[in-house]
């Protein structure tokens, strides 16, 4: 039989070619999630300005989070841990360490013409890299600064000039004494200051970011990471060497990686999903047009097993083919997907892509299970069946499914149902999405599980009009698609995945950033936001802010996330309670909140404010005191002093800006929002004066900051954008194949239809009217499983908004559908009908 399956691809060239492109490209998807899943897991960032530092000590950024009873998960905070600048002797004073170097690191901006935001050290950073000066000398004085060689190119700057830099919320000018040049390549701007003046810059004097350990030689760096866990004892640290170092240099690689991770196995199984149904429709119905020839074999003879064998050494053979050709293309399709993520902010561009031979198993895995499923499954009528009977079944469809296949495909419209019912009655606001996601794809399943029965049932809705509207050959395409119903779904199902992959999913996003745009407009009652170029805003100018005449209201204002931890909220987000930083003053003027119960006049010093439903959760009300643990790792006991009603699904808690803002990386507030007294023109006249009068103030309209923040949601959307549209695209090129090998096999039927008179243009416009009623079939199927997300979706969100997105999405899925639908169907039937009636039946 393996003899036989080898002649059995070189006759079979069309029908195995598409088996094989469709195992290929799922394998290659499969495994380029794989890739992406690794390099997640590995998190990898090689260090750069840190690689002369053998062991870098940082605070503990992990924090535990109960994820059930008796289960808890690590997340990391979200903010820098920094560590006493007293640990810095201690780490010296262990056995092998040479130098215990304690960093001041923090974000500053180089004023001018060209504005230059770099990071800042002290001096004694420098040599960690190394950094050695090619003009000038080290920073001595308060007002030294040594450049790095681009950013003094940027700046314009050279040993001697006289430059105004900006950072922790106020601007200065110093005197560039040096300029300086790294030894590697670092592409961060990077400037350094006099130690004293590092401390008093970094706004923390008393800490220090990390603490960079070099090793004596000859000294074992086990030996040394033990001795310094010893003499650091009670004080939560960790320990980074070799390419983690880099983690400390950019800390959203910790996040970042977790958030990979999630992508790629939510990806990855989606991929496989996809694939197995496309696979498994492409090789059942190309094995299902062998009919007659297994009926043939059964009838000479051939046994079940036999014939299982051949077909088996058939699809082994075309899976062996696919696999080794994803095995190179795997991992190019990885990177490439990897770098998108980069260019969109998901991961920092500091991660190195790593892709070993691990994720090639699962997708070979996934390729063996269904090239083999699909072939056995697609056949196992013509296998199973009797000689005779195989033979008429070979001439015409015997209607029925599978009862196997009958049980999985209601199981799966169940859950449609169950889903459907938990996103509309039991959730509310964005967070039904996460329920309403999975509705589409448990909908397409069980669609194209009972495929035949839906497609038999739109061909009977749309028999009549077909008729009327197209004429004989809408007759004659209409009886067709009837006889073929079996065949008509395995062509619709591609294009019913495809268009409900696509609906559903794009209408989601558009949607839930609608939402996030609204939410954060609605809340926002600022007219202008006053930032700085770099460290936060010092929360001395408030005062000035608020003695402008034009001024109604302002406030200092800060975002970061925290922790409930007594009594713990068990439906908290996994990354935290978010934090807003107000004043008091400020807060009934700036932001849309009102409070139902108490007041945000309290919200000053350890005070917070809370949703009522975070406080409905926490069975807590006004005047009681709950735990948070902020995002530096610090625990603060607050007392409730307001309770109000939050948006559903943007639930955010309010606290005082003077207690948030210290256990912030910048430690200052990062804006002032200031509410005009009548007219705004005005307002931004005064604000624009007095940031002339601080060099690194800035000022923006209300518009200008809703503008950024819903351009923001796009680029964080565009990551789930890019994910729906390589599922689309593969369905799509399964439409292609899957209808070039359903039509390339009628050839007989359209030599036979000119041998009774029929024209070409008669068959084609047939053909036409025949693909665009599969695709129609297709279509409609697809709208319903998008409408089984999208309508629950929509109802769960209640007050919140509606379904929200343009017309353009729809009619680009529908046009697309058709188009592909029809350009496949065309083409194999113009190539068919070249050649010559007679020899084509007789072939």
């Amino acid at each position: 039989m393996g003899k036989l399956a080898a002649r059995s691809l070189r006759y079979r060239i069309g029908g195995f070619t598409a088996t094989f492109l469709a195992l290929f490209i799922g394998a290659t998807l499969v495994m380029a999630c794989g890739g992406l899943m690794e390099t997640g897991i590995r998190n990898v960032a090689p260090p750069e300005r840190l690689v002369g530092a053998d062991l870098l000590i940082t605070g503990d950024r992990t924090h535990e989070v109960a994820s059930g009873k008796k289960h808890k998960k690590e997340t990391p905070l979200p903010e820098r841990v920094s560590l006493p600048v007293g640990l810095v002797d201690k780490a010296r004073a262990v056995p092998g360490v040479r130098s215990a170097t304690g960093e001041r690191t923090f974000d500053a901006a180089v004023l001018g013409g060209t504005e230059v935001k770099v990071q800042a050290h002290g001096w004694e950073s420098a040599a960690l890299t190394p950094y050695g000066l090619t003009a000038g000398s080290e920073p001595v004085g308060r007002n030294d600064v040594v450049l790095d060689t681009e950013t003094a190119r940027r700046a314009g700057a050279t040993a001697g000039s006289r430059i105004r830099i900006a950072a922790h919320g106020s601007a200065a000018t110093y005197t560039v004494s040096g300029i300086a040049r790294a030894r590697t390549a670092v592409p961060q701007a990077t400037l350094f200051f006099s130690a004293t003046e590092a401390a008093r810059l970094s706004g923390r004097p008393e800490s220090v970011a990390d603490i960079a350990v070099t090793l004596v030689p000859g000294a074992r760096l086990d030996d040394v990471r033990k001795g310094i866990q010893e003499a650091f004892t009670g004080n939560p640290v960790t320990l980074l060497s070799g390419d983690d170092r880099g983690a400390v240099e950019h800390p959203e690689v910790v996040q970042g990686g977790e958030d990979l991770v999630a992508l790629s196995g939510v990806v990855g199984g989606l991929v496989i999903l996809v694939v197995a149904f496309v696979v498994a429709g492409t090789v059942a119905l190309s094995a299902s047009q062998r009919g007659r020839e297994l009926a043939l074999l059964r009838a000479i003879g051939t046994s079940t097993g036999q014939l299982r064998r051949m077909l088996l050494g058939e699809t082994l053979m075309v899976m062996v083919l696919a696999g080794a050709a994803a095995w190179p293309a795997g991992p190019v399709v990885g990177r490439r997907l990897f770098e998108t993520l980069v260019e969109s902010g998901m991961v920092a561009e500091t991660v190195r892509f790593s892709q070993g031979w691990i994720p090639a198993m699962p997708a070979y895995g996934a390729l063996l299970l269904t090239a083999v499923g699909g072939g056995l499954l697609g056949s196992a009528r013509a296998v199973r069946a009797r000689p005779v009977e195989a033979l008429g079944e070979a001439a015409v469809q015997k209607p029925g499914l599978h009862p196997v296949r009958i049980v999985v495909g209601l199981l799966f419209l169940a859950g449609t149902v169950a889903l459907a019912l938990v996103t509309a009655l039991v959730l509310r606001g964005p967070v039904a999405a996460s329920t309403a996601g999975p509705t589409v794809m448990c909908c397409a399943i069980a669609l194209a599980l009972l495929g035949p029965w839906f497609a038999k049932l739109v061909t009977l809705l749309l028999h009549w009009p077909v008729r009327v509207l197209a004429g004989p050959s809408g007759r004659l395409a209409a009886l067709n698609c009837r006889a073929r119903t079996a065949k008509v779904a395995a062509i619709a199902t591609p294009v019913m995945l495809a268009s409900a992959i696509a609906t559903g999913n794009l209408y989601l996003q558009t949607t839930t950033a609608a939402l996030a745009d609204r939410a954060f407009a609605d809340n926002l009652r600022a007219d202008a936001v006053l930032t700085s170029a770099a460290g936060g805003v010092d929360p001395a100018l408030l005062a000035r802010v608020r003695a402008l005449p034009s001024v109604a209201g302002a406030g200092a204002y800060v975002t970061s996330r925290a922790y409930t931890e007594k009594p713990h909220d068990g439906k908290e987000n996994k990354k935290g309670l978010p934090l807003q930083g107000v004043s008091a003053e400020g807060v009934g003027q700036t932001l849309a909140v009102k409070a139902s119960a108490g007041s945000l006049d309290g919200l000053r010093g350890d005070a917070v404010a809370l949703p009522e439903t975070v406080a409905h959760r926490m069975h807590r009300t006004v005047g009681d005191t709950i735990t948070l643990r902020l995002g530096d790792g610090a625990r603060a006991d607050v007392r409730i002093v307001a309770l109000f009603k939050g948006r559903e699904g943007f639930d955010t808690a309010l606290t005082s800006a003077e207690l948030l803002a210290p256990h912030t990386t910048a430690g200052l507030p990062s804006q002032i929002l200031v509410r005009a007294d009548g007219d705004r023109g005005r307002l931004m006249a005064d604000l624009g004066a007095l940031a002339a009068q601080h060099p690194g103030l800035k000022v923006a309209g209300r518009d200008a900051v809703t503008a950024a923040q819903a351009e923001s949601n796009r680029t964080q959307a565009s990551v789930n954008y890019l994910i729906i549209g390589m599922l689309v695209a593969y369905t799509a090129l399964s439409v292609v194949n899957t209808t070039a090998v359903a039509v390339g096999n009628r050839r007989k039927e359209f030599a036979l239809q000119r041998l009774t008179g029929a024209t070409r243009g008669q068959v084609l416009r047939m053909m036409t009217v025949e693909g665009g009623l599969v695709a129609l079939v297709g279509l409609l199927l697809g709208g319903v499983a998008a409408a089984s997300t999208l309508v629950p979706f929509g109802y769960a969100l209640g007050d919140a908004g509606t379904i929200t997105g343009p017309p353009s999405i729809a009619l680009t899925v529908i046009g697309a559908g058709l188009a592909l639908t029809l350009a496949a169907t065309l083409v194999p039937t113009w190539w068919a009908l070249r050649s010559r009636p007679v020899e084509a039946a007789r072939a």
